[in-house]
């Protein structure tokens, strides 16, 4: 291999630490790099589903974060992507004196004019703020109408929790919507190969998909990823190719209803 475990967990302390990694572009005068670190926690995403995706061979190297939820400040469902490795595109945004350049990638799940067609219009104002009308029949995820499950007892039964205190009536949040479905269709709200690969500069093979791992608060400053299992393991399974490499000893925690996120 032409890259080492120190290299890949160098580069994932960078972003733990909010610094562009060693191959992002240089950056013009106005530009903006930005390097995201995978967040359970993030108050403007109620998170739903996450994973992460390894590729490698003799000379490239990915770590691509996978997230869906419920976006706050947009009103919108996205998956979101962030990557880190020596084979990415890095996706570049005009902004007002430069570009934004960054590791995050986004596919839209569902739009805000599609939130707008289904949001609850009748009750007091709690009621009508990011629920989903009982009335609902269809909802439009990707290019695809599902069925809309209003049972509030089927959404209890995954852990999703109602507070009757402002919502008497149990109705569906637009982010009780993702859990759901990440919990019931998990591959409706998943991004495909074609999306993850999109912003990769050279073909690559697929060393393995981790659904479940054990994930460390971005908040404890003292523990960078460079002394994480979850990462240290990844890094061996790059620079083997041998999937088999990932043992982890410490339990899987990644699941939503172990982070709080979602509430600013």
């Amino acid at each position: 291999m032409s890259f080492s475990e120190k290299e890949i967990l160098e580069e994932m302390d960078l972003a733990f630490n909010n610094k562009p990694g060693r191959y992002f572009p240089p950056a013009k005068e106005g530009d903006v790099l930005l390097n995201f670190f995978p967040d359970l926690e993030h108050g403007y995403c109620l998170t739903a589903g996450n994973r992460f995706h390894l590729y490698a061979d003799s000379e490239h190297w990915a770590v691509v974060f996978e997230k869906s939820g419920y976006q706050n400040r947009r009103t919108t469902a996205e998956i979101e992507l962030n990557y880190y490795g020596n084979c990415i595109n890095w996706p570049v945004e005009p902004g007002p004196d430069g570009n934004y350049i960054t590791n995050s990638y986004g596919v839209m799940l569902i739009d805000s004019d599609e939130f707008g067609r289904i949001e609850n219009r009748e009750g007091d104002e709690m009621e009508t703020f990011e629920m989903i009308s009982p009335d609902t029949d269809k909802i439009r995820v990707r290019d695809t109408h599902i069925n809309f499950d209003s049972n509030y007892s089927n959404y209890e039964k995954l852990g999703i929790q109602f507070n009757e205190d402002y919502n008497p009536r149990k109705l569906i949040g637009f982010g009780d919507l993702i859990r759901y479905l990440s919990e019931t269709d998990p591959q409706l709200i998943a991004a495909t190969e074609a999306e993850i690969r999109k912003v990769f500069s050279t073909e690559i093979p697929k060393l393995m998909t981790i659904d479940d791992f054990h994930f460390t608060s971005v908040f404890d400053r003292t523990i960078p990823p460079s002394r994480q299992e979850t990462y240290r393991l990844m890094a061996k399974v790059l620079t083997t190719g041998d999937y088999k490499e990932w043992k982890p000893v410490l339990p899987p925690n990644n699941s939503w209803r172990n982070w709080e996120s979602g509430n600013l």
